[in-house]
């Protein structure tokens, strides 16, 4: 169990790790999953309520921990991964669309590489082009509109793909002109090619055939084991 030490910063008590609400008494991280399962399951179904709505990554992560009464010292990126998981498995279960490709990050609005957990789930293999990833998200969601009732009468259509962000249209030239020569670049050698480090909350995560929530690295689950 994590122990949610209290760190005192001047006269501010700062927690760490996994703690309930509002007593501050630690609790494990798989308790805090299990909890927050439940809690993404249901606030995704209610996202699916509304035509078109999704909910960022950094809202779902804030509002499982306030509907629990659970929280944690780290930040959503660390952990939501090990929570959409199991409700894409859930969903697969249940027979119903994947509700995970509602949740979108908060700067850019697309699922991200995140979504080939849920294509995992369905049997599918990862989509490595970002674009048609998005395409096949969108029409996930369209799917979740669908099945809670909020599309139009003739179905409606997927939400078009928001623009990469960072990518601004090109200033119209002036009839006429010409752009300036450019300057040859000298190419540079290439560069020794290095292993990439591979950090743990990117590592895939393994979940329990049983109760579908994430193995930790002893290979047991904590709830079934």
């Amino acid at each position: 169990m994590d122990s949610g030490p209290v760190l005192m910063l001047g006269r501010v008590a700062q927690r760490q790790g996994f703690w309930r609400e509002p007593s501050g008494t630690p609790t494990s991280e798989a308790i805090a999953l299990e909890a927050w399962v439940r809690e993404a399951y249901d606030v995704l179904s209610e996202v699916a309520t509304a035509y078109h709505a999704v909910i960022t990554t950094t809202d779902l992560g804030e509002r499982v921990q306030a509907a629990s009464d659970i929280r944690t010292s780290r930040p959503p990126a660390q952990w939501l991964g090990k929570v959409l998981l199991p409700v894409a498995h859930l969903c697969s279960r249940n027979g119903e669309p994947p509700l995970p490709a509602l949740a979108v990050d908060p700067h850019s609005g697309w699922v991200g590489e995140a979504y080939d957990d849920v294509l995992r789930v369905a049997e599918r293999l990862p989509i490595t082009d970002p674009i048609k990833r998005e395409t096949h998200a969108a029409q996930a969601r369209l799917e979740c509109y669908r099945w809670a009732g909020s599309a139009p009468a003739g179905g409606g259509e997927p939400a078009p793909v928001p623009e990469p962000s960072g990518r601004r249209p090109r200033a119209a030239r002036a009839p006429g002109a010409t752009a300036a020569p450019r300057t040859p670049r000298v190419p540079k050698p290439p560069a020794p090619p290095t292993k990439p480090r591979i950090a743990a909350s990117d590592r895939p995560v393994t979940v329990c055939d049983r109760c579908f929530m994430a193995v930790p690295a002893t290979g047991l689950c904590d709830n079934c084991d």
